[in-house]
C-alpha cells in the first residue's frame, strides 16, 4: 500500500500529495479494522475450543452433542471474523472444526461422535495458535502485544469459569431430575401398597358378611405414569381408590348371603 502511495507521487506530486494523508489514513483505519476483527475472533476460538473440550470429556451422547453444537456455532461466528482479519491458518483451522463437528449431529453412537469432537478440539487449538501469531504479526508494539496476551488469558479464564458454572448448572438440574424420578417411583409404590391393601381388607369384610363376590386389583397400565407429574401420580390413584371404593360398596349392597 505504501509502495503504491509513493509512486503515485511521483506520477502527480501536486495533486497526490494533497490526498496523501487521506490514503495513509484509510490503510490505518484498515489495518485497526482488521486487527479489531482478530481480537474479536479470540473469544470465540477460546468457546469453540472449550466447548470442544467438553464435549470430548463427556460420557454419554446427549452432552457430547449438546456442547458440540455449541462448539460449532462459536465456529461460525470466528470463522468471518478470522476472513476479515486475514488469518488465513486459524480460518482454515476454524473451517474444518465446523465441518467436523457438522458431522456430529449424526452420529448414533457415543464412539462416532467422539471421533469427529477430537478432529474438532484438534483444529481448535490450531486455530487458537495460528490467531496467536496473526495477531503477534500484526502488532508492531512488544507492550501491545504482552497486554493483549494478559487479556487473552482472561478472557480464556473467564470463558472456562463460566463454562464451569454452565456444567454445575447442568449437574444440579440432572441431581433434581434424578430426585424426582426417585420421588415418582416411590409415590407410586407406596399407593400400589396401600391400595392392594384396601382390596385385602374389602375382601376380609366381603367374606366376613358371607357375600360370594370378591374384589379384584384392576391390572391398569402404569407405564405412562412413570413419565407425568407427581400430582398427576396422585390424582391417579385418587380416582382409582375412588374407584375401588365404588366397586366395593356396589357388590356389598349386591351380596348374596351363602
Amino acid at each position: 500500500m505504501l509502495l503504491l502511495l509513493d509512486l503515485l507521487i511521483n506520477l502527480n506530486p501536486n495533486a497526490m500529495k494533497k490526498n496523501y494523508f487521506f490514503f495513509l489514513f484509510a490503510f490505518v483505519s484498515m489495518q485497526f479494522f482488521a486487527q479489531s476483527s482478530c481480537s474479536d475472533a479470540q473469544s470465540d476460538v477460546i468457546y469453540a475450543y472449550s466447548h470442544v473440550k467438553t464435549a470430548y470429556d463427556s460420557n454419554n451422547l446427549t452432552h457430547l452433542k449438546q456442547y458440540s453444537v455449541r462448539s460449532y456455532e462459536a465456529f461460525e461466528r470466528a470463522k468471518s471474523k478470522l476472513s476479515s482479519c486475514n488469518c488465513e491458518d486459524s480460518y482454515n483451522a476454524a473451517y474444518d472444526g465446523a465441518e467436523a463437528l457438522n458431522r456430529v449431529a449424526d452420529a448414533e453412537t457415543f464412539e462416532d461422535g467422539r471421533f469427529y469432537v477430537k478432529r474438532a478440539r484438534e483444529l481448535a487449538k490450531e486455530s487458537i495458535e495460528a490467531l496467536e501469531v496473526c495477531t503477534k504479526m500484526s502488532n508492531e508494539n512488544l507492550a501491545l502485544v504482552e497486554l493483549q496476551q494478559e487479556q487473552f488469558k482472561l478472557k480464556q479464564q473467564q470463558i472456562e469459569l463460566q463454562l464451569k458454572e454452565e456444567q454445575i448448572k447442568q449437574m444440579l438440574v440432572d441431581k433434581e431430575e434424578k430426585e424426582n424420578q426417585i420421588k415418582k417411583e416411590q409415590l407410586i409404590e407406596t399407593n400400589e401398597d396401600a391400595l392392594q391393601a384396601s382390596i385385602n381388607a374389602f375382601n376380609e369384610v366381603l367374606e366376613a358378611c358371607g357375600c360370594s363376590s370378591r374384589m379384584s386389583k384392576t391390572q391398569a397400565d402404569k407405564t405412562n405414569l412413570y413419565t407425568s407429574s407427581i400430582n398427576h401420580i396422585k390424582t391417579f390413584y385418587l380416582n382409582t381408590v375412588k374407584q375401588v371404593t365404588s366397586n366395593y360398596l356396589t357388590i356389598l349392597n349386591q351380596c348374596n348371603i351363602k
